[in-house]
C-alpha cells in the first residue's frame, strides 16, 4: 500500500525544468540556477496541535505547504521545490487525494514542484521541506533592524487565533476567521518586493509579539508597539470586543502575515508597495534602543506573547 500511495502522489505532482529526477528514486536530482543561494526551510504539522481534528483534508494539505512558503516569503526567496513526509494511521487513498487537492492547488499557484518525500504509518503528521532561490546578499533576515526603524505588518492579524478560540470554546466558528486558520495565504510576492526595502523581516506564525521579539533579539534592539494600530478584519471586530481582540492580535499565531522593519524615510515606498500589491501594510510601532517588545495598553493577564511548542500549560 505504501508504494500505491507514492504512485498516487507521483502521478499528480507537477514538474519543473530544473528537476532532473523527481519522485521515485532514492534521491531527487535538482539543478539550482547559477549564482543563486538556496533557501531551505522545514515545518511539521501534527493533528490536534497545528490544526483542529475536524479540519478538512484539502485544508490540511494547503496549510502544510503554506506555512513553509511563508518562511520562504519572510526571506524574500522564490519557491522552487519541496519534499513531503506524510504519516497516516492507515493507507487512506481518499484522504491522500483530498490532501493533494489542497496541497497541489497552492503548489501550482507558486510554481513549486513536489520532488520527493516519504510515507509511513503512524499518527497523522505532515513534514515538508521547501526550497527557494535568492540572490547572494539579497535575502531578508532578522538581524538588520536598527533604532528608529518603523515596524510594519501585512494584512490583518488575530483572525486565525480568533477562529481557534471559537473552536476551542465549542461554539460556532465564524467562516471568514476559520478560512484564515485553515488556508493562510503566504505573502510570496510581498517578500520578494521587500528585498532592498525592509531592514528585517519575519513571518507571524507563533504570535506578533513573540515573532517581533525574534527580530529584536537578532538585531540587538527593542520595539514599541501601538496596540490600537494593529490591523483587524471586520470579522474579528464583529466577533470579539476590544480587549479580547487586542490579545488575539498581539499573541495569537497562524496568521502567516509578514512583520518587517524599514527606515522612516521609506514610508512612502512602503505605502506605494501596498497600493501596487493591493495588500494593506500597516505601521504598528517603532524599533528603539534596548531589548524586548513593549505594547502599552495590552492586558496580558496570564497569556504568553505567543505559541510555545513545549510549554507545560
Amino acid at each position: 500500500m505504501e508504494f500505491d500511495l507514492i504512485a498516487r502522489i507521483r502521478a499528480r505532482a507537477a514538474a519543473r525544468a530544473d528537476v532532473a529526477l523527481g519522485i521515485g528514486d532514492d534521491c531527487a536530482l535538482l539543478s539550482p540556477p547559477p549564482g543563486m543561494q538556496l533557501a531551505l526551510t522545514m515545518d511539521t504539522l501534527n493533528a490536534g496541535v497545528h490544526f483542529p481534528a475536524d479540519t478538512a483534508p484539502a485544508d490540511i494539505g494547503w496549510k502544510a505547504l503554506a506555512v513553509n512558503l511563508s518562511d520562504l516569503a519572510a526571506m524574500g526567496a522564490q519557491p522552487a521545490w519541496c519534499t513531503l513526509s506524510l504519516s497516516l494511521p492507515e493507507a487512506d487513498m481518499a484522504f491522500v487525494d483530498a490532501f493533494l487537492d489542497g496541497f497541489l492547488a497552492l503548489a501550482q499557484r507558486h510554481g513549486i514542484a513536489l520532488v520527493g518525500g516519504d510515507t509511513t504509518r503512524g499518527p497523522l503528521s505532515i513534514s515538508i521541506a521547501a526550497h527557494g532561490f535568492v540572490a547572494p546578499g539579497k535575502a531578508l533576515r532578522r538581524d538588520g533592524a536598527g533604532a528608529g526603524d518603523a515596524v510594519w505588518v501585512s494584512g490583518t492579524v488575530g483572525d486565525a487565533a480568533g477562529a481557534l478560540a471559537q473552536w476551542q470554546a465549542g461554539g460556532a466558528t465564524h467562516a471568514a476567521l476559520r478560512a484564515r486558520l485553515d488556508r493562510p495565504v503566504p505573502r510570496i510576492e510581498l517578500g520578494s518586493a521587500l528585498r532592498g526595502l525592509a531592514t528585517a523581516c519575519i513571518d507571524v506564525s507563533d504570535g506578533l509579539l513573540a515573532d517581533l521579539a525574534h527580530i529584536c533579539r537578532a538585531s540587538g534592539v527593542g520595539a514599541e508597539i501601538d496596540i490600537d494600530a494593529l490591523p483587524a478584519s471586520a470579522a474579528l471586530r464583529e466577533q470579539f470586543d476590544a480587549p479580547a481582540r487586542h490579545l488575539l492580535q498581539a499573541t495569537g499565531g497562524d496568521d502567516y502575515e509578514l512583520c518587517f522593519t524599514a527606515l522612516p524615510s521609506r514610508h512612502e515606498d512602503v505605502q506605494a508597495l501596498a497600493a501596487r500589491l493591493a495588500l494593506p501594510l500597516t505601521c504598528i510601532g517603532r524599533i528603539v534602543d534596548g531589548n524586548g517588545v513593549a505594547c502599552d495598553g495590552l492586558a496580558m493577564g496570564d497569556a504568553r506573547p505567543g505559541f510555545q511548542h513545549f510549554a507545560t500549560r
